[in-house]
């Protein structure tokens, strides 16, 4: 089995690039739904960010508050290393167990933080999704219905290109001007290649 991973900045269109790879028959974890879904599933690491954030961080139905995780943390890298060391260990767990299920060839996982986290050094090889900062911007303001600075401070909050680049296998490019449909399909032709 070939475990590949995909990471991007927010915007670059990961989960686009992963519908292709889906309708290939790859099978892909979403690192960043499953994350979403541990938060407030997960006793364990329900009740540290309730420790770190106090009562705001749920509502009383035990929905994760985002809103109000995403402006605090954003907004101080502490809170954010102390979240991302609550959130990683829990999601990498639930990402090997869903491994281990896989019966595919090749595997997919999708995760903004796969470089921070660490987990790509369970991978054998890295797409990386690019995509210029201004329409990664545009997109995200759309998709989020955020605000202009706030897209900007999510994006400084993340790896750069240029130091995601150096642990990619492929580059995959998403700024409209090539097709991604012809990108997926030739990675996809040398990994069965292999």
């Amino acid at each position: 089995m070939i475990k590949l991973g995909i990471t991007g900045g927010i915007g670059s269109g990961k989960s686009t690039i992963c519908k292709i790879f889906e309708t290939l028959g790859v099978p892909v974890y979403y690192a960043d739904d499953r994350a979403k879904s541990i938060m407030t599933s997960n006793a364990v690491v329900k009740k540290a960010i309730l420790s770190l954030f106090g009562v705001d961080a749920y509502f009383r139905n035990g929905r994760l508050n985002r809103a109000f995780i995403s402006q605090a943390v954003f907004q101080n890298p502490v809170l954010r290393e102390k979240m991302n060391q609550i959130v990683h260990p829990a999601v990498i767990e639930d990402g090997r167990r869903w491994q281990e299920a896989q019966t595919a060839d090749i595997t997919l996982k999708e995760a903004a933080l796969l470089i921070q986290s660490g987990s790509y050094k369970e991978l054998d090889y890295i797409i990386l999704v690019t995509c210029p900062e201004e329409i990664r911007i545009q997109r995200v303001m759309k998709r989020n219905r955020m605000n202009r600075q706030a897209v900007v401070a999510r994006i400084k909050s993340q790896l750069s290109e240029a130091e995601m680049k150096e642990y990619a296998d492929w580059i995959v490019v998403n700024d409209g001007s090539q097709s991604v449909i012809a990108q997926v399909l030739k990675i996809y032709r040398q990994l069965k290649a292999h």
